[in-house]
Formats: C-alpha cells, structure tokens, sequence
C-alpha cells in the first residue's frame, strides 16, 4: 500500500514516522519547499509542487498511491483544494489531518478576521507597535501601514513588498513564555497578530500576550474541502488508514 503524506507540520512528521515503522506500507512525504531548510520526516520525501490538480492526479496514478493524507499547515488552502480535486479525479481515498485550532480563555482580548487584509484594517484602532506572527509571505497586505512598526517573525526572510517599519526576527518554534514574554517586552508590542494555526508550539504567544493585556488579531483559517473527511490527530489518522488496508 501506497501512502502520500502532504506534509510540512509536527503532525505530518509523526504520522511519517509511525507509517514508516510498518514495512508492508510505501510512505512518501512531499513538501512544498517554501522553507530553506525544512525538517525532514522520515522515508521518502519529495520537494516541489505537482503542477496544480491535474499534475497531483497525474502522480497518484504514475505512482500508485493507495491513500492521500493532508497534514499540510491549515492555511495552506490552495495544496488542499487541489488534492481535493486530484482525489475525487483518481478515486484515491482523502483524509485531511488538521489538529484543532486555538480556544478562547478568559482574559483574552481577541479580534477575529477573515483574512489578512481584514488583519491589516483592524490594526490602526489597536496598537502602532505589532508583533506579526503570520509567516513570511502575506507582508504585503500591511505594507500600506506606514507609520505603524512591524516585528514580523518567520523561519525565512519575509518576501517584498513588506511595511516600511519592519524589523524582522528569523527564528522558528517550539517557542516558551519566557521567551515570548521577553520578546514582546523588549519590543514594546501593542497589538499581536497571529493566524489560527492551532497546535502547542507557537501558543505560547497567545499566553504572553493574555498576560500583558494585548489585543490580538486572529486569522480564521479556511475551511476544510466539503466532503473530505477530518482526522484531528495522528491516532485518528491511523485509524482511518487502517480501515482502507
């Protein structure tokens, strides 16, 4: 049996490493190579995208994928879509692994938006100094912000066109509240913004911001593609899998 991974997430890794322990089972993990240097799962792994949904169909028959699993970040919208498409094309079985997003706590001072842009409109009644937390690319729907300063933090150089006020922290997760803490102190933060990506490994900014009284702008991710199912976790993936062995 023939597994493909759309991976890139905590969750892709570990479901990669436990499918991989199985030797009855051919795992390949594919990533869209939007990192430098990305963390590897283990087996197979492929770097690139497919060429849209009819390159991902194109591949599933030329390799003989038994199953799809999407473990891809919940706001990567266009890969899910596609495989979507490539799956109902090829009659391959599709599950979407997405692990919860963030819950509301007391004390929280949320602002939820559809989209960046809504992100970028809601900032000036908010804070001038902001700590933008929503990868490097997407910059440009605040770089009409002119006045307002950007710590925008990614693993990799955020792409142009970006604010005129930013300074940029290259840095990657799992992060602590320590270490949040002091980074929104040092940097004067007034306002965070961050999308849903749910999961423990950037929540803790959540937390710091909470405890210094911050507003925060929350992306709300896409929807999952109508009628795929949804695993939350690598168990229920697992179980998923082996109901189709």
């Amino acid at each position: 049996m023939h597994v493909l991974i759309l991976g890139g997430t905590t969750e892709a890794r570990r479901l990669a490493a436990d499918l991989t322990a199985d030797p009855a089972l051919e795992v390949t993990s594919s990533l869209a190579g939007r990192v430098a240097e990305p963390r590897l799962p283990e087996g197979a792994v492929r770097i690139g995208g497919f060429g849209g949904p009819a390159g991902l169909a194109e591949w599933l028959r030329e390799h003989r994928v038994d199953a799809v699993i999407d473990a891809t970040h919940p706001f990567a919208e266009r890969i899910s879509r596609n495989a979507a498409l490539a799956a109902a094309d090829t009659h391959v079985p599709l599950l979407v692994l997405r692990r919860p997003g963030w819950g509301r706590v007391d004390g929280d001072d949320w602002h939820p938006v559809a989209c960046l842009a809504e992100a970028a409109d809601a900032l000036p009644g908010l804070g001038r100094r902001v700590f933008l937390t929503t990868g490097r690319q997407g910059l440009s729907a605040f770089a009409h912000l002119r006045t307002t300063y950007f710590l925008a933090r990614s693993v990799d150089a955020p792409e142009p066109p970006r604010p005129p006020r930013t300074e940029v922290l290259l840095d990657r997760g799992p992060f602590t509240l320590d270490g949040e803490l002091a980074v929104m102190r040092d940097h004067r933060i007034e306002v965070l913004v961050t999308k849903d990506s749910g999961g423990t490994a950037t929540a803790p900014k959540l937390a710091a911001a909470r405890e210094l009284g911050l507003p925060v702008v929350v992306v709300r991710r896409p929807a999952t593609p109508v009628g795929v199912p949804v695993a939350e976790d690598v168990p229920g993936a697992l179980a998923w899998l082996s109901a189709r062995r």
